[in-house]
């Protein structure tokens, strides 16, 4: 199936609208020109109805080629188009190439758009193929991400973002020469109850913030997992479950931290753990005095949660860092009582919100909310932490440069 000539008239004709507007422009006047309103049939004293407003036409939407079709890809993020407004998969890139035709089959893929990682280079000469979401071990996300670029392909990486500094640095670096955009995959930054906690905070809802504690934790099972190897995986349950712990204390105050604490366990006479650590328990300290305590684990039952004290009241996400199912309760003293609430929030796929966050960027030549420098603060603090278990001694940070871009915007 040849869909190179469909592929080249509508990006012509996309490209003469971008002529004759802004491309905020071009995205506004297609939303309002394709959205179909009905008049009211309730009473004024009923919610008003919420109406989606329309998605771009396909021919416009952001072809991106899905790198990695394991456990995320296929169960999270391929579904998530479905919900996206802006992006769509044209293109899939694996090693097993029976389990990816059968993907493709679900998502009308053409069989010639499936690679194998060894032609992974040919995605250049695919124009239908704007952007890459790379769902690779971590070990692979450097390569991947720099030849992604140099492929002229804009790039959407899961986190952890590399297993060093350098590697995250190799990445910014390839990007920034090639002119593509580069995206980290921190989803609950644009998850719905996310935004609406750090609006609140931003309002001084909860006033002065004071502590963050947090766990995300759970029981691996196979020793011979990927995520068990320091080689693939960096680390243990540190760069990829503690991480949330981490980007969320810092996402949510604002601030950087500017030392750490941190300590390991190790069981080396548990089959699973005998090149990663089991758990780690770490500190955070920022400028403000606010503190953050976290813990993460590969050998806990299930545990995904975050508290924030503040001075006037108190925040809490039980599951906080979970796929779906996020809760969030408010509590303050109200008229001398104790008074606790549970917050609602737009039902929004985290993943498509992200999607759609990163299409957009795209679209419209805009920064993102999480670039490659927001990764690269997250991987250096996990190596500070690491360094404290090590020396047993807290560890000093410098200040970042500008970690995160324009906050996103409700999606549309």
């Amino acid at each position: 199936m040849n869909q190179s000539q469909p592929q080249r008239r509508d990006f012509l004709r996309y490209a003469a609208s971008l002529a004759a507007l802004s491309a905020p422009a071009v995205q506004a006047a297609a939303s309002e020109k394709d959205r179909i309103t009905f008049p009211p049939t309730e009473a004024k004293s009923e919610k008003p109805e919420k109406t989606e407003p329309p998605g771009d036409p396909m021919s416009e939407r952001v072809g991106v080629a899905i790198v990695g079709v394991g456990r995320i890809s296929v169960n999270e993020m391929l579904p998530a188009f479905a919900q996206s407004k802006h992006a769509k998969v044209v293109a899939l890139v694996s090693g097993d190439r029976a389990k990816a035709l059968k993907v493709a089959h679900q998502y009308d893929i053409p069989e010639s758009a499936v690679l194998d990682y060894r032609d992974y280079d040919k995605l250049a000469q695919m124009p239908q193929v704007q952007a890459v979401y790379i769902a690779l071990p971590n070990s692979m996300h450097a390569e991947y991400t720099v030849r992604a670029a140099r492929a002229g392909k804009h790039v959407l990486c899961e986190k952890p973002m590399a297993n060093s500094v350098a590697e995250c640095q190799q990445m910014i670096e390839a990007c920034r020469k090639a002119g593509r955009k580069l995206m980290i995959a921190y989803r609950s930054q644009y998850e719905p109850l996310d935004r609406e906690l750090v609006k609140m905070i931003r309002d001084k809802k909860l006033g002065t913030l004071k502590e963050f504690i947090s766990v995300n934790s759970q029981n691996m099972g196979d020793p011979q997992h990927w995520r068990l190897k320091r080689a693939l995986a960096g680390g243990g349950p540190l760069p990829d479950v503690g991480l949330y712990c981490i980007n969320a204390a810092r996402f949510l105050s604002g601030e950087e931290p500017n030392e750490v604490m941190g300590s390991v366990v190790m069981s080396p006479n548990d089959p699973r753990f005998r090149e990663v650590e089991e758990s780690c328990q770490f500190v955070l300290r920022f400028p403000s005095g606010f503190v953050a305590t976290c813990s993460t684990s590969y050998a806990s039952h299930k545990s995904q949660m975050l508290r924030l004290n503040g001075s006037d009241a108190w925040a809490e996400m039980n599951p906080a860092y979970a796929y779906n199912g996020i809760k969030l309760k408010v509590s303050r003293v109200v008229d001398g009582k104790e008074q606790g609430s549970e917050i609602q929030a737009d039902d929004r796929n985290q993943f498509a919100a992200e999607l759609d966050h990163f299409a957009q960027c795209i679209q419209q030549n805009k920064d993102v909310h999480t670039p490659g420098e927001e990764g690269l603060q997250d991987q250096r603090i996990m190596e500070a932490i690491y360094e404290s278990a090590r020396t047993r001694k807290p560890v000093k940070l410098a200040a970042p440069g500008r970690t995160r871009g324009p906050e996103p915007q409700d999606q549309g």
